[in-house]
């Protein structure tokens, strides 16, 4: 799918990082029965995937509560009213159940009117990204003139499943499929679209984009339900690293390919890039693959770590606080999901 866009603008991002800072270390000091076994060095999590440490809520944290205040953030910041709200979604990968849609309760919470449409995403990594089109095309078609995309992230639950399962399993292949999970961070993010006609000077605006798909490599990373032996089911993450990354860099090229063009430009052009924050193997992989001067991205995986569909808006809101991103820049949104998925933006900042 090739995109173009004339209206949409990002006019604000509001995140709220969890507060609970959990070390590589402390999750391999509970891992140290299996390290022991494997004859496996401390250390290991962080040189595999370059994360030191990551966020997590509290225990029982409602995802809701913080896609809320994400959002409160990017009204705040933006001369846009919760009236002005023509659609609502929530985006997470992490849901608060089957149904309602989550977005039902953020939006009473937010106190939007009974015209706005309200609804869930649900893509893997990229449910945000997806988001952000389905609102941008509502903006193009003249149907609303703002919408929200929101999201929040637990990774604490599912952390804590599979350590007991790796512990119980021991063994090398248990450890191999159980990196990614560990790289798992907690947050929540709001983004907030317009027509532009909120703000004195319109910025951030949206250029065009790619979305492709490669769906024959469905299985090669589920966070799903196994009832395995036990009459309760429970939660069970297991992921491919290699392989997502093999096939994800082979789509990855196909996209940004297709993507330049679309959006008119060429690849020295792009300033800055954001990425879906995965780890530094497949950043690296990334950069060097799709021909990218690493200085041109900006990351925050390594205090973060993985924090799903939060994880690049997130990361686009703080490089912007840091200077990172500049008014006039020419900035790509680069983003692979398991399914495996792929979406790039280009956005004239």
């Amino acid at each position: 799918m090739q995109m173009k866009f004339s209206k949409t603008v990002i006019d604000s991002i509001g995140y709220e990082l969890a507060p609970v800072v959990i070390t590589s270390e402390e999750l391999e000091e509970r891992l140290k029965p299996m390290y022991d076994n494997l004859h496996l060095s401390v250390g290991q999590l962080e040189a595999l995937t370059g994360i030191f440490e990551r966020r997590w809520w509290e225990p029982g944290y409602i995802l809701s509560h913080g896609a809320v205040i994400a959002a409160r953030k990017a009204l705040d910041n933006s001369g846009v009213k919760t009236d002005d709200i023509g659609a609502l979604i929530y985006a997470g990968v992490c849901r608060e159940s089957f149904e309602p849609a989550t977005a039902c309760r953020v939006a009473t919470q937010l106190g939007v009117n009974e015209e706005t449409a309200i609804y869930d995403i649900s893509n893997a990594c990229l449910g945000v990204m997806n988001g952000i089109i389905d609102i941008a095309n509502r903006i193009e078609l003249g149907v609303i003139r703002a919408g929200l995309v929101v999201s929040c992230e637990s990774a604490r639950e599912i952390n804590d499943v599979m350590i007991e399962r790796m512990l119980k399993d021991n063994d090398i292949k248990s450890f191999s499929t159980a990196i990614a999970t560990l790289t798992g961070g907690s947050g929540a993010v709001a983004v907030l679209l317009t027509d532009g006609s909120f703000a004195n000077k319109a910025r951030r605006k949206l250029i065009g984009g790619v979305a492709l798909s490669a769906p024959e490599h469905y299985d090669l990373c589920r966070w799903h339900v196994d009832s395995g032996t036990t009459v309760n089911s429970a939660q069970f993450m297991r992921t491919d690293s290699a392989s997502v990354l093999k096939h994800g860099v082979v789509l990855g090229l196909k996209t940004w390919k297709r993507f330049l063009d679309v959006v008119g430009w060429s690849s020295e052009q792009i300033d800055r890039v954001i990425c879906h924050q995965v780890g530094s193997g497949h950043q690296d992989t990334i950069l060097k693959t799709l021909g990218i001067p690493s200085e041109k991205d900006f990351t925050t995986y390594g205090s973060l770590g993985n924090i799903g569909t939060v994880s690049l808006l997130l990361t686009a809101a703080v490089a912007e606080e840091r200077g990172v991103l500049m008014a006039g820049e020419k900035v790509g949104f680069l983003g692979i999901g398991s399914g495996l998925n792929c979406i790039m933006l280009g956005w004239l900042w």
